[in-house]
């Protein structure tokens, strides 16, 4: 979104590494969490944050080979109120909304139901999905979200604060688990991938991690399936169980060979 800058409004926690270099002199007019405990500032340093950590990620030899992006969504520039065409609806009155300077898909806190959006091209292999989800729980009560690939009866990663877990499902057959602490009011990074491993098998992993932490220390969730995963289009999903709105962000699809 194309907004008025000022120079950096907010100290970070800690220094940043040397070999960075300067952080940027003009930044957005925004105000949001900035990755690996750097405390707050713009978005455009939190950019400027997750490229370095990228690139010393890179530098250590134990990178993957770069993926293709397939589709992304911002939603900075699609207009308030609606959804991009090139989504499909699964139910839900999804809708771009604005808060500050930032846009995002918003699924709002009622009905209490299951709810997702489909996006991006179809595939079954060599490809994931990542978002970032807001939410906000209400007394004892918090929403359920996820990510999700190869349609309706794909396979999905899902956080359930609820049951403290996150989980990864093929269709609604929960397959791996493990412990997860969510925090409320907190942007929450989630990616779901699946590889073809050889002829006859593949491996599908999923990791959840706060938007303030690097994705190292992300919770990993693997399983190893013995039937082909489905072919179809990438989803995010919510259930707002808490009657509060779910934000979804930065949508990405991509080939990873």
């Amino acid at each position: 979104m194309m907004l008025g800058a000022l120079a950096m409004s907010a100290e970070p926690k800690k220094d940043f590494p040397a070999h960075w270099g300067q952080p940027p002199e003009i930044q957005l007019r925004d105000y949001v969490e900035l990755p690996a405990g750097y405390g707050h500032g713009s978005s455009t340093l939190r950019n400027w944050i997750t490229t370095n950590l990228q690139k010393d990620q890179a530098s250590t030899g134990d990178s993957k080979p770069a993926a293709v992006l397939l589709y992304a969504n911002d939603f900075e520039k699609a207009p308030v109120g609606a959804v991009p065409e090139d989504m499909m609806i699964l139910g839900g009155e999804f809708a771009v909304k604005s808060s500050g300077t930032n846009q995002f898909l918003e699924l709002p806190g009622a009905p209490l139901d299951s709810f997702a959006v489909q996006f991006g091209p179809a595939n079954k292999d060599s490809v994931a999905v990542s978002a970032r989800v807001f939410g906000t729980s209400k007394g004892r009560r918090a929403p359920t979200f996820g990510v999700g690939l190869g349609g309706v009866s794909g396979w999905k990663l899902q956080v359930s604060p609820g049951k403290k877990t996150i989980e990864l499902l093929k269709d609604q057959e929960i397959m791996a688990t493990r412990s997860y602490d969510w925090k409320s009011e907190t942007w929450t990074q989630l990616r779901l991938e699946i590889r073809k491993v050889k002829e006859g098998a593949w491996q599908v992993e999923g990791k959840a991690w706060p938007q303030d932490e690097t994705e190292l220390k992300a919770k990993l969730l693997t399983f190893d399936p013995t039937e082909e995963p489905p072919s179809g289009r990438a989803s995010i999903l919510g259930s707002p169980f808490a009657g509060t709105p779910i934000w979804f962000d930065d949508l990405k699809v991509e080939q990873t060979k």
